[in-house]
């Protein structure tokens, strides 16, 4: 469910108006592969992403569009300016599963994993898309070992999704967090921190 919305309020007296998203909530999780220390992330083609580019390199693209008419991809640019780095993720929509079934459901879907539920962490939720939708997501954290693998994941292609799923080595990862060649979201850069407070010091120990 995605639908365009209009809301009217009144800030400090004045009237306004503010187009708005309702979206379903979401899960993602940051999947660490303990026998090869590595974070399991995922990487996808995103529209949206792509066209923010285009944007700034050919903005006349642009001119005089409106919600009718849409910019169709170009051959300007190489489809690999829209490609995103990610944690495994997906939306909340079957009320029938609690949010960890959900997420352990991606993680299969997405990354090939079979992971319990009783084995997920939680590590915090937060708004996402504060300015247009306000959907909440919800971050886990999943260990999982070369064992648990049961498929080589990259989504459903019924649902329109092509994913690569990629690894990050652990001491590589603050590198490639702060690396700005490497498009990302919010989410690897949160979540690799606080792996890096939380978790790291106790594989250290061991």
């Amino acid at each position: 469910m995605m639908n365009t919305l209009k809301a009217k309020f009144f800030k400090n007296g004045i009237s306004k108006l503010w187009d708005f998203m309702r979206t379903h909530d979401s899960v993602s999780i940051l999947i660490f592969n303990i026998s090869r220390q590595c974070f399991v992330v995922v990487k996808q083609f995103r529209p949206a992403v792509y066209m923010c580019e285009m944007e700034q390199q050919r903005p006349q693209y642009f001119e005089n569009k409106t919600e009718e008419s849409w910019c169709p991809l170009s051959d300007f640019l190489p489809a690999s300016k829209g490609i995103t780095y990610e944690l495994c993720a997906g939306i909340v929509d079957q009320p029938d599963l609690s949010l960890e079934e959900i997420a352990c459901k991606e993680v299969l879907e997405e990354c090939g994993y079979e992971v319990p539920v009783t084995s997920l962490k939680r590590i915090t939720s937060y708004r996402s898309g504060v300015g247009v939708t306000g959907s909440k997501q919800t971050l886990f954290y999943a260990q999982v070992t070369d064992d648990m693998k049961s498929s080589e994941g990259g989504g459903q292609p019924e649902e329109g999704e092509l994913i690569e799923v990629v690894e990050i080595p652990v001491q590589d990862s603050m590198k490639f967090a702060f690396d700005e060649t490497f498009p990302k979201t919010m989410g690897v850069i949160f979540s690799f921190m606080w792996f890096q407070s939380n978790i790291a010091p106790k594989l250290l120990e061991k």
